[in-house]
């Protein structure tokens, strides 16, 4: 089996392929070795001691190294603990434990009816321009909600913590939104 890897625009994560489906829908984000206990793999990588983030994608994973650790003496650790994982057939998920990113209640906004044509476009333009592009990056984004021309979104994985997020953002995404809708003034990240 081969995994390969990618860089992303955020130094400290590295996605790594294995050549299959590793989210049948969904994905995982995971920021903490409490999270990852969910998971027998985010849990192994973990406990590497040198990551401070795994992310599930749907043929991909992102590991996030802690700040200072070199990736030349981190990546073959990785690269061996997936290698296991994916080579057994491994559940990627402990039984009982929710497989795909849920939003907890306290970010999920409720969106004006008013908006609800507003809101159907700008989350097509998400699920169909954004989403696919950051998730090349090793990442991706999460509409939180609308309110007074104002989108709110969530980066998950590489995305999140990565330097040239607040660019993307910006100069990306809110472009790309305002163009299309009109009614868009501005993004943020939540």
């Amino acid at each position: 089996m081969l995994i390969e890897t990618e860089t992303t625009p955020n130094p400290a994560t590295l996605k790594f392929l294995p050549g299959r489906i590793v989210m049948d829908a969904g994905t995982r984000d995971f920021a903490t070795p409490e999270e990852a206990e969910a998971s027998p793999l985010a849990d192994m990588l973990f406990a590497l001691g040198d990551v401070t983030g795994v992310f599930f994608g749907r043929d991909f994973v992102s590991v996030t190294a802690a700040p200072g650790v070199e990736w030349a003496g981190l990546k073959p650790d990785v690269l061996a603990i997936l290698l296991d994982h994916f080579a057994a057939n491994m559940p990627l998920f402990r039984q009982g434990s929710a497989g795909f990113s849920v939003p907890a209640d306290d970010e999920i906004t409720t969106d004006d009816p008013a908006d609800a044509e507003i809101v159907a476009q700008i989350r097509e333009l998400i699920d169909t321009r954004v989403r696919p592009a950051v998730a090349n990056d090793g990442g991706d984004i999460v509409y939180r909600g609308f309110d007074k021309g104002k989108v709110f979104l969530r980066m998950h994985g590489a995305c999140a913590g990565c330097p040239s997020s607040t660019a993307t953002l910006k100069n990306g995404i809110e472009q790309l939104l305002k163009y299309y809708v009109p009614e868009v003034t501005e993004v943020r990240a939540v």
